[in-house]
C-alpha cells in the first residue's frame, strides 16, 4: 500500500472554521435518509460510468490496492452541526478518475441502499474528495457509511454518500434524493446553501 499525504488547506483558527448558522459537535451524529444496509466486502464493487456507458470497477482487493491517502478535515452538515478535525483514510478521486475517459461535467453518485446526490464533476477533482474506509485510525463504521463512503468536506455532508456504490458521469445535472425533495443542489456552507433558493 503507498501513503500520500491528504489535502489540508491552510488552518484557519477555530472561530474561522465555523461556517454560518453552525454549531459545534465533540460527537459524531448519526443521520442517514434510510436503513444502513448490509454490504458484504467479497461482493463489494465501486463502479464508475462515463458519459458513452463505459464502466470501470474496482473489487474491495483492488480499490485497497491504490495509493492512500489521509484528510484531516472540518464536516458540515446541514442539520447545523460542524465537527472539527477529522482524519480519515481512504482513496482521492484523482486517483480513481486517472483512467477514465470524460468530457462531463457532472456526477450523480449512488449508494448501496439506493441513495444518491448529485455534485458538479470538478468538486470531486484536484484533491478536493476521497473515497474513505477508515476514520480516526479505526475501520468506518457502518452507521457513518462503512465500509466505504464519498467525502468532499467542502460541501454539507449530505453530499459526502454514505455506502458508495457507483458514480455515474453526466453531460447534465441530475438531481439526487435530497435535491429532488428541496435541497439545494449545491450545498456549500459558507454560503448556508441548504435548500433550494438559498
Amino acid at each position: 500500500m503507498v501513503f500520500s499525504p491528504g489535502f489540508h488547506g491552510r488552518p484557519r483558527p477555530q472561530s474561522d472554521r465555523l461556517p454560518p448558522g453552525q454549531y459545534l459537535v465533540e460527537d459524531f451524529p448519526v443521520l442517514s435518509a434510510g436503513p444502513t444496509p448490509k454490504v458484504d466486502l467479497n461482493r463489494w464493487q465501486f463502479a464508475i460510468t462515463n458519459e458513452t456507458g463505459r464502466h470501470y470497477t474496482w473489487s474491495w482487493p483492488q480499490f485497497m490496492s491504490l495509493a492512500q491517502e489521509r484528510p484531516h478535515v472540518d464536516i458540515h452538515c446541514v442539520t447545523r452541526w460542524t465537527k472539527l478535525d477529522t482524519d480519515w483514510m481512504g482513496v482521492s478521486l484523482d486517483t480513481l478518475l486517472e483512467s477514465v475517459e470524460t468530457q462531463a461535467e457532472y456526477a450523480l453518485v449512488t449508494s448501496y441502499g439506493g441513495y444518491t446526490t448529485n455534485l458538479p464533476l470538478a468538486d470531486l477533482t484536484d484533491g478536493q474528495s476521497w473515497i474513505v474506509h477508515s476514520y480516526h485510525g479505526e475501520d468506518l463504521h457502518p452507521e457513518h457509511g462503512g465500509p466505504a463512503r464519498l467525502l468532499v468536506p467542502h460541501l454539507y455532508f449530505w453530499k459526502s454518500a454514505k455506502w458508495i456504490k457507483s458514480i455515474r458521469l453526466l453531460d447534465q445535472d441530475e438531481p439526487g434524493f435530497w435535491e429532488s425533495a428541496g435541497y439545494h443542489d449545491y450545498g456549500d456552507p459558507w454560503r448556508e446553501q441548504r435548500y433550494q433558493g438559498d
